[in-house]
């Protein structure tokens, strides 16, 4: 199979897989267990294909450009290290998911939970197959979000809400800071390829800009794999259902921060700022994680911070700079994914079949569980580091370089005390899981009575167990070619010479081990009694809680800090609100142009038209007049709004900017309307008295602070204006859209070809802006119920006589156009007119004034005029519009396209036009852009709807709302 179209199908097809998982039935569970399964699997098997080609070439890669010139490029590149990951990622995927088919109820959104499996799966595989490495923190972002969707599943629990809060607010920010850092590599490199930092480690670390490059990435690195002083948000992760907690915290997502910090071992580790940055943060987590974990009564309360100590581990071994350090890393990422998920499964089941993960209520469960007791005790022991099993090889290779000296400093000579006295604190966590959980008298008071899981359900746990085993006890003929892949990968022709021997002899390691392993158990012994009846949370830190300090920061921050912010800055009424918003619009664009110099072009005035300065007195005439009105009536101010906008649009036309005129006309015509059914939405003016505002003159002042602020930025609009209108040709970059429209766009309408063509990517990002705006006010109506009027107001009053008396018999609140008093006839005759001048204004969009965006406002006042004449109910019977459909498909088709120039080879939304020559009519221009503008098209169609026919449902609720409160009123 070709690397490009092996490594696009392995990191596309679960996100597929995921948007098909979305549209199953809630009942649907084996279905989605077996498409999430397959897409697993399929996964798994891609993975492996590969994996002879990276034996033999290093790596796969395929480059698809995005912006070359920005050395932007979708990226995929898979080495031995990324094909470690990817088979971890992939195949504990396979077994979780068949894990969750039973561990998750048929009452719960099944859909919904492998949805978000799904795309986390691929967000992850993005993570560690990236060749670029924006694209890297694009991928890294997206398991942000994932995560924070399969953290929160249960939404309806506040733990799970304050989890997922909490990951997503810690790694988030990490994720910024990474964002930076990215930049500031690339800044010293000169690119984002991943090939070409990896080859560059001297020159960025001679760099001046090295220590912030390593501060950022690391605040990403450790912020995602939990490191200390980042640790606290993973324990409050554990809201999650189990699936999620044996899937992201062990094997994926706080894998990724020590996959980064591995990747980049070679440019960024073997410094003083690394060594003490990163040794202090990995020793700090390994003993503080290890002794936390030692004191929780909740399975997966202690399994998180032992995954918190092991990752410590994993980040101390990277932080020594040497060779065998990273190779002891690398061998213990993949030991641990195995032993802690399989832990994990444990706990999923023993909460599942008895009903509790509380370790002082349970006792005795091995009469009752003796197969799933049995994994535990392996996955235990492997966690604590008992010989014969996977964990004591990492593990004793961690001892080994423990011992070694790589710098004259208080950390490294710690080093060894640390690793032993964590390594105990291991044992005794390890010897607690198993005796407090299996051992003992039979339980009493369990919610449910213990008994073995289905096969199926512990089969992933049986396979994981079986793993460590055999790593254990044989791990050169298993896993050690596969390790040698991933290591060489890393560190390259710096790869030391390592064993995986079993049995190295009596050595210092092995009496450390030893050490380890006896006063583990001791420790046990001494707590015993004391950890049966002690508060959770471990002696001496509980005042240092990380979750406490978190939250406090939260509540200064959100309350404390913004509360004063909103003193000064906010306010219930909307003009000053919009005062600071245009200063600060106009601050923003006079800072540039201060910078850049700005000069008021010259111009020959000639005689001005006497039919054009009465349309501007006019617009002018409305603008002041709508301002004015504005503190009266706001109906007439929408009106005389409208008067301004209209002269505006018969300007454009009169300077010949048809396009931009057509465009004016149809926002304005749509925007009227969304403001008339928003318009009774608005809440009364606040009267002033002197009480509330003080003197008059304070009054008067802030109303002269209004009029120098919309003065001041008249003025700089049209100054700005001016300047661009009386620049000449050549000095403009007008002339190389004019020269370059047709030959290379394939269109004469010079501004719809700069839409979808030259400036396409921005155009996207318009429009997912729009899919954005229009969803997030669909949200918000949903949840808004504007209260009716009282039947008592002079207002609601005027409304109900008027209502009656344009017909006594209709129904009270049947339609929009009651408001309107426009013919129903009228309106659902234009119907088709509108829709037929859409379509023309679309097709003819690329060669004469239209397009997408024009055409998409046409068809959505066309679907709205429908529902004010026959109201939502009657439209709705009859029309199926689907404005989300629309939406997505609109983002889709726009995004297809320019994919659709990968294909052949060209960066992405590159565009092709050419003449087709159809039968009977002749040669017919044709432009990919023209998908591309259908995409605009769709997408407007629906956001647009969406938000006026939301507008629309609140109004008519309203109103039937107050004709309802009336009539019960007169019936009393």
């Amino acid at each position: 199979m070709n690397d490009d179209v092996l490594l696009t199908v392995l990191i596309v097809l679960p996100f597929a897989g995921s948007l098909l998982a979305a549209t199953f039935l809630p009942n649907a569970r084996n279905s989605e267990a077996w498409l999430a399964g397959g897409v697993a699997f399929a996964c798994l098997a891609l993975t492996f294909i590969a994996y002879p080609a990276i034996v033999e070439h290093g790596a796969l890669r395929a480059q698809f450009d995005w912006m070359p010139q920005l050395g932007l490029s979708f990226t995929l590149r898979m080495d031995g290290f990324a094909w470690m990951f990817a088979t971890l990622i992939s195949g504990i995927g396979l077994l979780v998911v068949f894990y969750a088919r039973y561990y998750m109820s048929s009452e719960d959104p099944v859909p919904r939970f492998f949805s978000f499996f799904l795309a986390f799966m691929g967000a992850m595989l993005g993570v560690v197959i990236s060749g670029n490495l924006i694209l890297l923190v694009f991928f890294w972002e997206l398991t942000s979000i994932f995560s924070f969707l399969l953290i929160g599943y249960w939404h309806h629990t506040a733990g799970a809400r304050d989890g997922a809060r909490m990951a997503l607010t810690v790694t988030g920010i990490g994720g910024l800071a990474l964002l930076v850092g990215v930049l500031v590599i690339g800044h010293i490199v000169g690119s984002y390829d991943l090939d070409a930092v990896l080859a560059s480690g001297d020159k960025i670390r001679s760099s001046e800009l090295y220590l912030p490059a390593l501060i950022l990435i690391l605040l990403g690195a450790l912020t995602k794999s939990a490191q200390f002083p980042f640790h606290f948000w993973l324990p409050n992760a554990m809201a999650a259902p189990t699936p999620v907690s044996a899937y992201l915290h062990s094997a994926t997502m706080v894998k990724a921060g020590i996959f980064l910090l591995a990747r980049l071992w070679p440019v960024l580790a073997g410094t003083p700022e690394w060594f003490w940055l990163v040794g202090l943060a990995g020793m700090s987590s390994l003993l503080l994680g290890a002794y936390f974990a030692i004191f929780q009564h909740d399975l997966k309360g202690l399994l998180a911070y032992s995954t918190i100590s092991h990752l410590g581990l994993i980040t101390m071994l990277l932080s020594l700079g040497s060779p065998l350090g990273a190779v002891a890393a690398i061998f213990h990422m993949m030991n641990h994914a195995t032993f802690k998920a399989s832990l994990f499964m444990a706990a999923g089941i023993i909460d599942h079949e008895t009903g509790t993960r509380d370790m002082r209520k349970l006792d005795g469960l091995f009469r009752y569980m003796p197969v799933t007791a049995t994994l535990a005790m392996v996955a235990s022991a492997a966690m604590a580091g008992v010989p014969l099993l996977n964990g004591f090889l990492s593990k004793e290779m961690f001892f080994a370089e423990a011992i070694e000296t790589h710098a004259l400093s208080v950390l490294d000579t710690a080093a060894p005390y640390v690793a032993v006295l964590a390594s105990a604190f291991a044992v005794t966590y390890s010897i607690r899981l198993v005796h407090s959980v299996f051992f003992g008298p039979k339980p009493t008071d369990l919610p449910r009575k213990p008994h073995e899981p289905p096969f199926w359900m512990l089969f992933p746990m049986l396979f994981l167990v079986v793993a460590c085993l055999i790593v254990g006890t044989v791990p050169g003929r298993t896993i050690g070619p596969y390790l040698r892949v991933a290591v060489e990968s890393v560190l390259g022709p710096r790869t030391p010479q390592y064993s995986l021997s079993v049995w190295h002899g009596f050595n210092l390691p092995l009496a450390m081990s030893a050490i380890a392993l006896v006063a583990g158990t001791l420790l046990y012994l001494a707590l015993r009694k004391y950890l049966q009846t002690c508060p959770e949370g471990p002696p001496v830190f509980r005042l240092i809680e990380g979750r406490r300090i978190f939250e406090r920061i939260l509540v200064t921050i959100s309350w404390k800090w913004a509360r004063f912010v909103e003193s000064y800055l906010s306010t219930r009424r909307l003009q000053p609100q919009l005062r600071l918003i245009v200063l600060a619009a106009f601050l923003a664009a006079l800072l540039p142009l201060y910078i850049g110099g700005f000069g008021l072009g010259v111009v020959e005035v000639s005689a001005v038209d006497p039919i054009l300065a009465l349309v501007w007195l006019v617009g002018a005439g409305c603008a002041v007049a709508a301002a004015y009105q504005a503190k009266y009536h706001r109906f007439a101010a929408l009106i005389l709004l409208g008067g301004a906008g209209l002269a505006t649009c018969i300007t454009f036309v009169w300077l010949s900017a048809p396009d931009l005129a057509l465009t004016q006309l149809l926002v304005e015509i749509v925007t009227t309307v969304l403001l008339l059914l928003g318009l009774r939405w608005l809440p009364k003016r606040i009267e002033e008295t002197d009480a509330e505002i003080g003197v008059t003159w304070k009054m008067r002042l802030r109303r002269q602070n209004d009029f120098v602020v919309a003065v001041l930025v008249g003025i700089g609009i049209a100054a700005l204006s001016f300047t661009v209108m009386t620049q000449p040709l050549s000095e403009t970059i007008a002339s190389f859209f004019l020269e370059r429209a047709y030959t290379e766009g394939g269109g004469r309408n010079v501004v719809n070809v700069i839409l979808v063509d030259f400036r396409g990517f921005d155009t996207l990002g318009e429009i997912t802006v729009l899919a954005i705006v229009a969803l997030s006010v669909f949200a918000l109506l949903r949840r808004f119920r504007p209260a009716p009027e009282s039947v008592d107001s002079p207002e609601q009053q005027r409304i109900q006589n008027e209502l009656d008396e344009a017909d006594p018999d209709r129904k009270p609140g049947d339609t929009v156009s009651d408001y309107l008093f426009v013919p129903a006839v009228i309106m659902q005759w234009a119907f088709p007119v509108i829709i037929v001048l859409a379509l023309y204004l679309f097709l003819r969009g690329h060669d004469l004034p239209g397009g997408g965006f024009v055409a998409g406002i046409a068809m959505a006042a066309a679907f709205i005029l429908q529902y004010m004449a026959a109201g939502t109910k009657l439209v709705e019977d009859r029309l199926r519009i689907l404005p989300v459909s629309w939406i997505g498909l609109g983002l889709l088709t726009a995004v297809s396209t320019g994919m659709g120039s990968w294909l052949f080879g060209y960066p992405f939304l590159t565009t092709h036009s050419q003449y087709l020559e159809l039968p009977y009519i002749g040669k017919v221009p044709a432009a990919s852009a023209l998908l591309f503008d259908l995409g605009v098209f769709t997408l407007v169609v629906g956001a647009t709807v969406l938000m006026l026919i939301a507008l629309a449902h609140q109004s008519v609720r309203s109103l039937r709302a107050a004709r309802a409160s009336t009539q019960q009123q007169d019936g009393a």
